[in-house]
């Protein structure tokens, strides 16, 4: 571990930098980056967040096993449904992120200030 300069703390290993970039890249896929913005309005079972975000059931599945892998979202059973939701005593930053980014987008009904096709590949 590094140490900033003239601080005293340590940078985190690169390992964790490492699980953190894995996380930030789940969430650059559209579908998943909806589905965590609509679990941090409430939780949901998989055929409701289906329907909300648009997508086919065995897809927003898969998308909802790779977040909660990654730690992103947490589900629990309820009879014979699996309910999902976002730990936000756990992932209070991530969530406040995702609110911040799609809600001030959603606010302003404006356009990324770099259109999201100029930053592919970067």
């Amino acid at each position: 571990m590094a140490t900033a300069s003239g601080t005293g703390h340590q940078d985190p290993s690169a390992d964790v930098f490492a699980e953190a970039a894995a996380a930030f890249g789940l969430l650059a896929a559209p579908a998943r980056l909806h589905i965590v913005w609509a679990l941090t309005q409430g939780e949901s079972d998989v055929t409701r967040l289906a329907q909300r975000v648009g997508g086919a059931l065995p897809a927003v599945s898969q998308h909802l096993a790779k977040l909660k892998l990654a730690g992103l979202v947490r589900s629990r059973r309820e009879g014979r449904r699996q309910v999902y939701f976002v730990d936000t005593a756990d992932q209070a930053a991530v969530v406040e992120a995702v609110r911040l980014l799609v809600g001030r987008r959603a606010e302003h009904g404006t356009p990324a200030v770099v259109p999201a096709r100029r930053l592919r590949g970067l």
